[in-house]
């Protein structure tokens, strides 16, 4: 299995921006498709952003298009999740995990594995 570490998170106020980064704890991710997802409190986990290896072709789910990007720096095997104009609605924990996009969503990949995840909180 993949594995990897999320960092980044933290408090925010309401307009608010962070970048969250995802890096493999042992094995590389490299030439995998990544994918962000987040978990909100009393909620299922949902896709929120990918980006694939060689393309960089990017994936977004509606409620954050315009406002997150997603990219990665395949040299230093890590992706990132910019985060702009944050709403209490973005207040989850966000996972980063390797992934499969088609069309305009993306899901987990089962070689993958679910990593601690960061908290973030949008303060209204």
């Amino acid at each position: 299995q993949v594995q990897l570490e999320e960092s980044g998170g933290g408090l925010v106020q309401v307009g608010g921006s962070l970048r969250l980064s995802c890096r493999p704890s042992g094995r590389a991710f490299a030439p995998y498709t990544i994918g962000w997802f987040r978990q909100a409190p009393g909620k299922e986990r949902e896709f929120v952003a990918g980006i694939t290896f060689a393309d960089l072709d990017t994936y977004y789910a509606d409620s954050v298009k315009g406002r997150f990007t997603i990219t990665r720096d395949n040299a230093k095997t890590t992706v990132y999740l910019q985060m702009d104009n944050l709403k209490p609605e973005d207040t989850a924990v966000y996972y980063c995990n390797v992934a499969g996009c088609v069309t305009t969503t993306c899901s987990p990949a089962s070689f993958g594995s679910w990593g601690q995840g960061t908290q973030v909180t949008v303060s209204s």
